[in-house]
Formats: C-alpha cells, sequence, structure tokens
C-alpha cells in the first residue's frame, strides 16, 4: 500500500483513538497532572537551592522533554490494550495499511503530548518563566517538542508489539524512562554529573532537546550552573533533530515488522 494510504488510514484510527479520549477524559488526567506535579516540586521544594526564580526558567526546557518521553508509556500500554482486547485483530482482518493502525495510534498520543505541552507552559507561566527570544524561536522550539514527542512514541509502539499485554508493556515502558531522564541535562547541567554519566548526559536525546528548547526560549542557565559543553550542546538543534529522525527510522520500522510477524501468527 502507497504512503498515502498508510497516513488515510492512520488518520481514521487517530480519530477512533481520540473519541475514546472524549467519552472518558479521564485517561488524560495522568498526562497532564504528572507535568504539573514535576514543575511544582521542583521548582519550589528544590528550585531554592538550585538557583531560585532563575532555576524555574531553566527547569521548564527540562521537564517538557521528560514529559514527552514519559508519554511514550501511554502509547505503549494503550497499543498493548488494544492488542489484548482483540482491536488489533479486527484492524488486521480489513483491508487496512500495517503502518497505518500504528501511525494512527502515535498521531493520537501526539494530541495528547500537545496538550501536555501547553499545561507546563501554562503552570510555567504562573510560577515565573517567561519566553525572551521573540516568536519565531519560540515556534521552532515549539516545533522540535512535537517531533520529540512523535519520535519518542514510536518506542512506546514497539515495546507495546513486543510485549502484547498491558502488564509487560507498562512495566517495560516505564523502565527505560528514568534513567534516561535523569541522567541528563534535563534539571541539572549536564557537566554536573559525575564521571562517565556526564559523557553519558552531554550525548542524551533528553539532554540535546532540553538544551535546545532552552535556547528556542531563551532561558539562561543559573548562574552557579556550569556551562555545557562539547559537540551536542554547542549544535543542540541540529543533535536533536537528528535524534528524533534516528528514533522514528529505527523504531518505526522495528513496530511494523512485530505487528507483522503477530499477523501471520
Amino acid at each position: 500500500m502507497s504512503a498515502l494510504t498508510a497516513v488515510r488510514d492512520g488518520g481514521v484510527i487517530a480519530r477512533r483513538n481520540l473519541a475514546g479520549v472524549r467519552r472518558t477524559p479521564g485517561a488524560l488526567v495522568t498526562g497532564v497532572a504528572q507535568p504539573i506535579i514535576f514543575v511544582l516540586i521542583l521548582a519550589f521544594v528544590f528550585g531554592g537551592a538550585l538557583g531560585g526564580d532563575a532555576y524555574r526558567e531553566f527547569l521548564i526546557g527540562g521537564i517538557l522533554a521528560q514529559t514527552l518521553v514519559f508519554n511514550s508509556s501511554f502509547t505503549a500500554v494503550y497499543l498493548a490494550k488494544d492488542l489484548q482486547t482483540g482491536l488489533i485483530d479486527r484492524f488486521r482482518a480489513l483491508p487496512m495499511s500495517r503502518i497505518g493502525v500504528i501511525l494512527g495510534r502515535t498521531l493520537s498520543d501526539l494530541v495528547t503530548s500537545t496538550i501536555s505541552v501547553l499545561v507546563i507552559i501554562g503552570c510555567g507561566l504562573l510560577i515565573g518563566w517567561r519566553v525572551h527570544n521573540g516568536i519565531l524561536p519560540a515556534v521552532w522550539a515549539a516545533g522540535l517538542l512535537l517531533l520529540f514527542a512523535f519520535a519518542t512514541s514510536w518506542i512506546g509502539a514497539f515495546i507495546a508489539m513486543s510485549a502484547r499485554s498491558v502488564e509487560v508493556a507498562q512495566s517495560v515502558g516505564l523502565l527505560w524512562l528514568f534513567p534516561v531522564c535523569f541522567i541528563s541535562g534535563a534539571f541539572v547541567s549536564a557537566d554536573m554529573l559525575p564521571g562517565p554519566l556526564r559523557a553519558v548526559a552531554e550525548w542524551n536525546p533528553v539532554t540535546a532537546v532540553a538544551t535546545a528548547v532552552r535556547q528556542g526560549f531563551g532561558n539562561e542557565a543559573p548562574a552557579g550552573f556550569a556551562a555545557a559543553g562539547g559537540w551536542p550542546a554547542e549544535n543542540a538543534l541540529l543533535y536533536s533533530v537528528l535524534c528524533c529522525v534516528a528514533i522514528i527510522a529505527i523504531f518505526a520500522p522495528l513496530a511494523v515488522q512485530q505487528y507483522r510477524s503477530i499477523s501471520r501468527r
């Protein structure tokens, strides 16, 4: 089937998923409440020791990157649920594009991630965060966030297709999130981490996305933070885009291959 067919079928599945969200809006609670909790805890519990008002501005870019990575677990859980309840079996019986079925889930979850981004921005404005670089840099920062959300959702799709049960998908979908998010420059400068962790954090895509978003919004690091160095920090936007493209190029085919292997059983 053509790419156009895959996009069309993906749009149909995405609308179906979003209709389900409208009927059960409680599904959005975690995606909305979680980033608010992180913002409030890190800004007011730890923020005073890390730089006060300046740290609150620095924090928002990291919270945005972290939240979008965590949202990939929703893709894993809900796609695994569709597999477990037999809905995917019904889709397989229809003349639909294989990639379109998974694309529909990643597109609908992109809407959820967009809502999360808007909630974080609103929360950031309430605690004193501001955009300092003008409209155009802020727009490309927002575009980067949506690209990153779409890319990480394919990791969740691959986990769901490999696990094929809600319980396993939920466990595996959360297992990799914490080291990826916290061994990074999302909440502190990567240069503040010790030894090998510093190198991991410098090349971590979460660090690159958080850094690029901060650059787009014009949010400087607090005065006591060591300036991040190295090629990824100096080319944060380019490296972020390359990481997103690489993630999609790797995990989209893997997820579709897993879907096809299930179809042959």
